[in-house]
């Protein structure tokens, strides 16, 4: 019990030296939940506490899960990890590859050399992209009128490849694909399918695209640093009624939700009795799949909504089925081989299979990779390997 008190107080300095608004946390090793805590507003001027149970846009942290859903396809046979997914969403053969843009600025596009398959779009090697850390998406969007993939409109799903599939790694809307293709052999929507076969299992009962009235009644507002350093709450709410729902970047969530997802993955595709994955299958999402290829450092577009994004500070990182995969231990005490990832507005994870640890974290703040939330994350874990 000291032990975790010492995460508490740690978290709790470090949030409050920081100023971060708003922070809820949880941690496990060896399969028990060893902390959970929550510290500040859930919006600034008002007097809601955060709470372990409050609710936060989890962003790109949907990834993982939509990935967990694709790869349940894949294990029923209905979806194939190197078919072409043009087979399964046929529109993905109009997709072509952007070359640059021509003298009066209209984007000079190419057919691709290859086919776009579902690894390519788990993995990020698809060539899709996003705006954020692209000037040039952003400039093709500007120049054809096309949607932000924010706005959960079918439009914003259009956008060229930056690359031939299978060439490299670039972060993008690759997942929010995927997700189709789960909806395209289940016949059910992306939401819908998670309920049954992620949610309900594990007991995620506030996690959803849609948010509900109880749901509501714990959501933390999103807040945005400003050019004073100070942070304001902003008016922010992923489409309730939206054309698609985002596989790459839609859910809402808490922290105590987030924890059964990982340590499902972390028990080899089992929670609390309940085999969601098949232990190889949950092996295979958890090895290096981009080959030669690393994980790149994603430079802003948007510096409202990102910062410039280092993902290297530890050396070459590689992809699965769907984490990032550190090549490194980190100072904190993260063993190498660990899984992570993030939610742009400053939400973070990590699985550590060598040491039985994982770990969830949660802000509702903008731009992403915030210095001082990092700062606070870091902290963090320090206190929760310490605590071992």
């Amino acid at each position: 019990m000291a032990k975790t008190q010492g995460i508490d107080h740690v978290l709790a300095r470090a949030a409050k030296a920081q100023d971060v608004p708003g922070v809820a946390a949880a941690a496990s090793f060896e399969g028990k939940v060893i902390y959970e805590g929550a510290f500040g507003r859930r919006e600034l001027g008002k007097s809601a506490p955060m709470t372990i149970d409050t609710v936060g846009w989890i962003a790109s942290m949907t990834k993982a899960i939509t990935g967990a859903a694709a790869m349940r396809e894949v294990e029923r046979g209905t979806l194939s990890l190197d078919a072409p997914a043009a087979d399964v969403l046929p529109e993905l053969n109009r997709t072509q590859v952007l070359e640059g843009f021509d003298a009066a600025g209209r984007p000079q596009l190419r057919a691709p050399l290859r086919p776009i398959t579902l690894r390519h779009l788990l993995t990020h090697t698809s060539g899709f992209t996003y705006d954020m850390w692209s000037a040039d998406m952003c400039k093709y969007q500007a120049a054809t009128d096309t949607p932000g993939i924010i706005s959960c409109q079918n439009k914003a799903l259009t956008t060229p490849l930056l690359f031939d599939p299978g060439e490299r790694w670039e972060y993008g809307i690759g997942i929010d694909w995927a997700g189709k293709m789960i909806e395209a052999v289940s016949g059910q929507r992306l939401g819908a399918y998670m309920e049954q076969h992620i949610f309900a299992p594990l007991g995620m009962t506030s996690t959803s695209f849609k948010l509900t009235p109880s749901q509501r009644t714990r959501l933390a507002t999103i807040h945005a640093r400003g050019a004073d350093d100070q942070f304001a709450p902003m008016a922010f709410e992923v489409p309730q009624d939206p054309e698609f729902e985002m596989g790459g970047g839609g859910l809402y969530g808490t922290v105590q939700d987030y924890m059964k997802f990982t340590l499902m993955i972390l028990n080899r595709g089992s929670y609390n009795g309940t085999q969601v994955l098949k232990p190889e299958t949950v092996q295979s999402m958890a090895i290096n799949q981009i080959g030669n290829a690393n994980v790149a450092d994603m430079k802003t577009a948007i510096p409202p909504i990102s910062n410039d994004v280092n993902l290297t500070a530890h050396g070459a990182a590689k992809w699965g089925l769907t984490f990032m995969i550190s090549a490194q231990a980190t100072p904190q005490g993260r063993a190498p081989d660990s899984l992570n990832w993030a939610g742009l507005a400053n939400s973070y994870f990590w699985i550590d299979p060598k040491r039985g640890v994982t770990g969830v974290f949660m802000t509702q703040i903008l731009p992403f990779f915030d210095a001082k939330v990092i700062a606070v994350l870091g902290e963090f874990e320090s206190a929760v390997y310490g605590s071992l």
